[in-house]
């Protein structure tokens, strides 16, 4: 059995910035055993209740960015070049991720923190892979968690990467203050079409890898973009997404980056959508682990698992409507019946 601390052991290593007890934290904020999760609970309500007495920062002073990109775009070059930056400027960095491809892929991840190998040494930064094999509401739950950990640690950035396509990028842009979408100069339009949608959620857009004989390219895309953007509907928060160049290769243009980024948190700062933004963001969590607990409730009934087998082969083969079938799960002696 892995052994444990006390509940008071992890939460004042958190407070005091001791990364070895962060990561055993998370650990168990990752675990699907009830005894790790009943001991995570514990120390996620102790350091939220603590941190904003004890920890050097409240949650609500950190800087929250999701950041997504299409293929190659070199997100992971980006991340190391843009964290390096930031630690230069003196904060205290945390990159977490949202992967749910990596059942499929096999953990790409941590390649790409091998990718990551300089930010991974600096001192004022802290890299951690997402669980492997998880459903996405399931790494989107424990990011969450985990993210709360990092700045009752005293991480004042935390960069949440997307390392999967589809749907992760808009669980991410459900628990970030800024979310950042890196693309690429003339990658033909089936590559950025995928991202079309993605492209109203953003709220900067940066074309990468703008150095050498590519800088004329990605200027050229820049207005390409900013022109279209200029076809979204509002968003109703009075920023106006921009569109910036970057290069992680020679460092153009990552000061305007978060220099972009600090003038979009004093913005929505002073008009109150950030405050609204959050609060919206903790309630749509609320509703993901009501789900969840629903969800698990009605599937780990004693006998479930057989009933909707056969259920849904009645269903398949035509002998049993599936309103019928629904109906039936939920009177209270369908799980005698049949």
């Amino acid at each position: 059995m892995r052994h444990r601390l006390p509940p008071d052991h992890y939460i004042n290593g958190i407070l005091a910035g001791d990364r070895l007890l962060l990561s055993r934290a998370i650990t168990l904020v990752e675990s699907r055993r009830p005894d790790d999760q009943a001991l995570a609970q514990l120390v996620m309500e102790g350091v939220l209740s603590r941190s904003g007495e004890a920890g050097p920062r409240p949650a609500a002073s950190s800087v929250r960015i999701g950041i997504t990109g299409v293929p190659g775009v070199g997100k992971s070059t980006f991340i190391e070049a843009f964290g390096t930056y930031l630690t230069q400027l003196g904060h205290h960095l945390a990159v977490l991720a949202v992967d749910p491809t990596s059942q499929r892929s096999g953990g790409s991840l941590l390649g790409d923190k091998t990718r990551m190998e300089t930010l991974s040494m600096n001192p004022n930064a802290y890299i951690r892979p997402s669980p492997a094999g998880d459903s996405l509401g399931g790494v989107g739950h424990r990011t969450r968690e985990t993210m709360l950990l990092c700045e009752a640690a005293s991480f004042d950035v935390i960069l949440v990467e997307t390392v999967g396509v589809g749907q992760s990028e808009t669980v991410v842009h459900g628990m970030v203050d800024f979310f950042l979408l890196l693309m690429l100069a003339g990658a033909g339009d089936e590559l950025q079409g995928m991202k079309r949608g993605i492209m109203e959620l953003a709220d900067a857009l940066v074309i990468t890898k703008a150095d050498g004989d590519n800088i004329a390219p990605a200027n050229r895309a820049r207005m390409e973009y900013q022109n279209a953007l200029h076809l979204f509907p509002p968003t109703g928060t009075g920023w106006f997404p921009p569109v910036l160049t970057g290069s992680a290769l020679t460092g153009a243009g990552i000061a305007t980056i978060w220099q972009t980024i600090q003038e979009h948190q004093q913005l929505t700062t002073q008009n109150g959508q950030r405050n609204q933004r959050r609060q919206a963001q903790q309630l749509t969590w609320f509703r993901a682990l009501l789900r969840q607990q629903l969800d698990s409730q009605f599937y780990d009934r004693p006998g479930m698992q057989d009933q909707l087998a056969l259920m849904e082969a009645q269903v398949q083969a035509g002998t049993l409507l599936p309103g019928q079938a629904v109906k039936m799960l939920f009177q209270p002696s369908s799980s005698g019946s049949r």
